[in-house]
């Protein structure tokens, strides 16, 4: 992609009631750009990195066996009230009306309407266990959305439902999903830690917080280095030993990345969801639900991964490979450039090729360290002297010198 073509504009200047980090890069970077207060765009290269996001989830949920569906969003008033959730869910709903004065909430979430299409079609014991799972846009009537992409309105969330004949079934895949959640946040370049939480308005016999350790966290949790027991502040009240292994326990500052829920059967029991056992008898199915809101896991990765220039995005959800940067406009320079482009192109080595010629050399190094990329490439009439190009790592200080006919050769 030539820098030139990109439909982006870094700024220098951030409004000043941006406060953390991942909004503030992300704004300054142009991956995103606010509307208003919580909802956003995706730029291109924001779209890029969710991609990339989603794309590691979807491997990840397909995994465990589970199916994608894609549910509505205008969901009627006439199954929140099965569940009291009408009235009772917390942050309250976006209530629509049509034109024929009908209620609808905007879902934050879907258990409703999975519950809804389960009990059509779920009869036996047969029909368990399975698992479905969408990723898709969510609405949360915020009071105070905070910190850009933290903490917003409108976002997109994967969330995956499971169905069960017994408590042991649940419990059995609810310890796959944990394990397939700690490979997602470490596949993203992050290092999760799970604690017990609690469910909320969601409800169910128990819950699981994801955290990332953050500084600038928005939560706090205890966690003990000895057993590895954890919980959030509000779930553990005001212990101070472990009641694992008595053990003092570490308060840390933490950002949610998910949040899984042994739902049991609050939903089914409330919506008429049944099956049949061997014997005949009837009983309510068993019900477990895990979601994770990619926006918000991409802000954390920015959370964790940055430097007082800019972001410094894992390999696995950057937006490009190789940030390839002109600094003079000679024939020369442009010459040596276009062929690096293509041949890095032809490794299938994506590339974000900044031939703007309006921007200087400054500028445009000031760029690719706000962007974030891992690996940058700048040709100059001076490394081609010595015919080489400069190679540089993002997180890394070190500039090496590489002769041209071994660039498109290297590993990035």
């Amino acid at each position: 992609m030539k820098q030139s073509k990109l439909f982006s504009r870094t700024k220098k200047q951030v409004a000043k009631d941006i406060q953390s980090i991942s909004h503030k890069f992300l704004i300054k970077a142009d991956f995103i750009s606010q509307v208003s207060s919580g909802i956003y765009n995706f730029l291109p290269l924001g779209w890029k990195v969710y991609k990339k996001i989603e794309s590691i989830i979807r491997e990840e949920m397909q995994g465990l066996g589970a199916e994608e569906i894609f549910m509505c969003s205008l969901i009627p008033q006439r199954l929140w009230v099965e569940t009291k959730r009408w009235t009772e869910i917390d942050p309250p709903l976006f209530k629509v009306k049509d034109r024929h004065k009908k209620m609808f909430g905007l879902g934050p979430t879907h258990e409703e309407i999975i519950t809804d299409l389960i009990r059509k079609r779920v009869k036996s014991y047969k029909d368990l266990p399975f698992s479905v799972f969408q990723i898709q846009n969510k609405f949360r009537n915020e009071m105070r959305p905070t910190g850009g992409l933290l903490r917003t309105r409108e976002f997109i969330m994967k969330d995956l439902y499971s169905f069960h004949s017994s408590e042991k079934d649940l419990k059995r895949f609810y310890e796959k999903v944990k394990k397939a959640y700690f490979r997602i946040f470490k596949r993203c370049g992050l290092k999760s830690i799970c604690v017990e939480a609690d469910p909320g308005t969601i409800g169910g016999k128990s819950s699981h917080e994801f955290m990332v350790v953050s500084k600038d966290g928005e939560d706090k949790i205890v966690i003990c280095s000895k057993c590895n027991f954890g919980s959030n502040i509000e779930k553990a009240g005001k212990i101070k030993k472990c009641p694992k292994c008595g053990s003092i326990l570490k308060i840390q500052k933490v950002i949610e990345v998910g949040h899984i829920f042994a739902l049991g059967t609050k939903y089914s029991e409330a919506m008429g969801a049944n099956f049949t056992d061997k014997s005949g008898s009837s009983h309510p199915i068993i019900m477990g639900c895990y979601g994770i809101g990619l926006p918000r896991l991409l802000s954390v990765i920015v959370e964790v991964n940055h430097d007082q220039e800019g972001i410094v995005w894992p390999k696995s959800v950057a937006p490009f490979d190789v940030h390839l940067v002109v600094l003079e406009n000679s024939n020369q320079v442009k010459k040596v450039s276009e062929k690096i482009y293509k041949d890095l192109q032809k490794s299938n080595i994506k590339v974000l090729y900044d031939d703007r010629e309006e921007k200087t050399a400054g500028q445009k190094l000031i760029d690719t360290d706000l962007i974030g990329i891992p690996w940058r490439i700048v040709v100059s009439e001076r490394s081609l002297s010595k015919n080489c190009v400069e190679v540089k790592k993002r997180d890394k200080k070190k500039v090496s010198l590489i002769c041209l006919s071994k660039v498109k050769n290297l590993k990035f």
